[in-house]
């Protein structure tokens, strides 16, 4: 068979509510050369039922006993015949354009690795909200993925085969399996990679301008999610000191606070301005910086978390996703 000129990778894990418009969201692509690898990561629930309803040639589903996101995402690079791989997850959705445009760019900027794009929000019913990831575009450094990870999230990346070839290693434990994405974090997993693919691999990332993913906002125990988010970050810093001392100890408090910083908003979407205060207090304890980069950010987070202190938690929740423009708690 002729291999297509991109695969694209979707796990799968207990998204019956989403499933379908993943899949619809890929099937409507413009450019049409892809095949489109499903990984059931062992999920209970009807999810792999939705999926097998869809009689297109280009889907391939895999089944594997639950290896987490990082896990069905090797799962499926290892399967993929082409020499783009493109990552979706099965509660985002991406526009018709999306493989179409960064095709493009990836033939005509034969140095880049990685394309990606800016991404709005979608809130639990699928509705377009009023916030959107609008990162840098060019001239991205590691620096600027340590602190701001301008890539965004998991479904924004479009990458050459031949960048993810180069931070391939074999699997600690599971012999003659190997890994592209750190199977041992079930969080942060995107940040590490995108981290080692241009530390390690020397890959060069870059974005196209157009709006061109649909990421999903979400909730589900907020507090104790945030503090796992932080830990799995704290163990993406240890890998990074583990091969890139230097560039670790150079960068670490400025990423720090932009980390708690990201995190005080998340908590500010989805109504926790108690726990929002208690992150900014943290941030600046890392690094004044970025208040003097972004003093409008981050003081505009910091009297949404005043306020929501202030009105108390389930009134500011709601404001808070009237504010954004949708259903921010499923």
């Amino acid at each position: 068979m002729t291999s297509p000129r991109v695969s694209v990778v979707m796990p799968v894990y207990n998204v019956e509510a989403y499933v379908a418009e993943a899949i619809n969201s890929v099937l409507t692509q413009t450019f049409a050369d892809f095949e489109l690898i499903i990984v059931d990561d062992g999920g209970q629930d009807g999810s792999l039922e939705i999926c097998r309803r869809y009689m297109d040639r280009r889907i391939r589903i895999i089944s594997q006993a639950n290896r987490g996101l990082a896990g069905a995402r090797n799962t499926g690079i290892a399967a993929a015949r082409g020499a783009i791989v493109a990552l979706l997850d099965s509660d985002d959705r991406w526009l018709p354009e999306k493989l179409a445009l960064h095709v493009i760019h990836l033939d005509n900027a034969p140095k880049i690795g990685v394309s990606y794009a800016p991404s709005r929000f979608i809130d639990a019913a699928g509705q377009p909200m009023r916030i959107a990831q609008r990162p840098k575009l060019h001239r991205v450094t590691a620096r600027d993925i340590f602190c701001r990870n301008p890539v965004g999230n998991g479904s924004a990346p479009v990458i050459r085969r031949s960048a993810l070839e180069t931070v391939a290693f074999a699997h600690p434990v599971d012999a003659g399996r190997v890994c592209w994405f750190d199977e041992s974090l079930r969080q942060s997993e995107d940040i590490e990679m995108w981290l080692r693919l241009a530390l390690v691999g020397k890959v060069k990332f870059e974005g196209i301008s157009p709006v061109l993913t649909e990421y999903r906002l979400g909730s589900g125990g907020l507090s104790a999610q945030i503090g796992r988010q932080f830990e799995t970050w704290l163990s993406v810093v240890e890998r990074v000191q583990s091969y890139a001392p230097e560039f670790a100890a150079k960068h670490v408090d400025l990423a720090r606070s932009y980390q708690l910083r990201y995190l005080a908003r998340r908590a500010i979407q989805l109504g926790d301005p108690a726990l929002a205060l208690s992150l900014l207090g943290r941030a600046a304890d890392s690094s004044f910086r970025p208040l003097m980069q972004e003093p409008g950010k981050t003081l505009t987070t910091l009297g949404a978390a005043m306020v929501g202190s202030a009105i108390g938690g389930d009134r500011f929740a709601r404001l808070a996703g009237r504010a954004a423009g949708g259903k921010l708690v499923a």
